[in-house]
């Protein structure tokens, strides 16, 4: 009798530190450091950019040290009842059984009667007037990077450059994004691993070269088959992508966006 109270003791034990396991990570924020920008925050974190700006309603890439930013989309909380199941709430707060189990972090169907759950946001006008914005305010980004970018054409080449007095590849891209409140990292390398992959530039994204060993060299897609960029025999120039040095020494175009 004592062993069979005893394993049901430590199986209600595994039960319990389980729930309260799930429950302490229940809300995920992080507090911004020095350092930090919304790059290495959602590198660090598996998400995207667009996504933790999307959680905290950013307009821009300006974040603030102590700045709390969630890591979750806005939801609210449903305490399980007796006799509910995670399709039967899915169905109470028109959502899906799916998207349930992803905030949640749960690997089954299986709920507990008091366990808390959060219920990601169905605001349907909410997130369409969301999303139409996001992509009205990428269209501003992408033309402000473009405008601000042919700003310094004829700017001589420098090595480790990163002002209007004389540019390196990333310097000058570096520096025209964050004229337009877009932070990226300082380095061609750090760049193309920050970046998303995309099949075919659009303008705004970013094309790579490889002038030495992996990527290189990067300037900005500007459209009509051209990229902008800092070459280092010509400074800040246009130049055809189909031009015959740097369409041999393309890598692919990744995206800010």
């Amino acid at each position: 009798m004592k062993k069979q109270l005893l394993t049901i003791a430590t199986a209600t034990g595994i039960l319990f530190t389980a729930f309260q396991s799930n429950a302490s990570a229940h809300e995920k924020n992080y507090k911004v450091k020095s350092g930090d920008s919304l790059w290495k925050i959602s590198q660090t974190n598996n998400l995207t950019v667009d996504k933790l700006k999307e959680y905290n309603g950013l307009t821009t890439d300006t974040i603030k040290v102590g700045q709390n930013l969630s890591l979750l989309p806005v939801h609210t909380h449903y305490t399980v009842q007796s006799g509910d199941s995670l399709s039967k709430i899915a169905k109470a707060k028109n959502t899906t059984v799916a998207k349930l189990k992803e905030i949640n972090g749960l690997k089954s169907d299986l709920i507990k009667v008091g366990q808390s759950l959060m219920i990601p946001s169905t605001k349907t006008s909410s997130s369409t007037g969301s999303s139409t914005s996001s992509t009205s305010s990428n269209t501003a980004k992408v033309n402000a990077v473009v405008a601000e970018a042919k700003k310094y054409i004829g700017v001589p080449y420098a090595w480790g450059g990163s002002t209007p007095s004389g540019f390196d590849c990333s310097g000058y891209v570096n520096y025209v994004f964050n004229k337009v409140g877009i932070s990226i990292p300082r380095t061609v390398a750090t760049i193309w691993n920050a970046t998303k992959t995309v099949s075919a530039p659009k303008v705004g994204d970013f094309v790579f070269y490889e002038t030495g060993t992996g990527p290189s060299h990067l300037g900005i897609y500007i459209g009509n088959n051209e990229f902008i960029h800092a070459g280092s025999s010509t400074g800040v120039t246009i130049t055809s992508m189909s031009n015959s040095y740097w369409s041999s020494r393309y890598l692919g175009a990744k995206t800010a966006f």
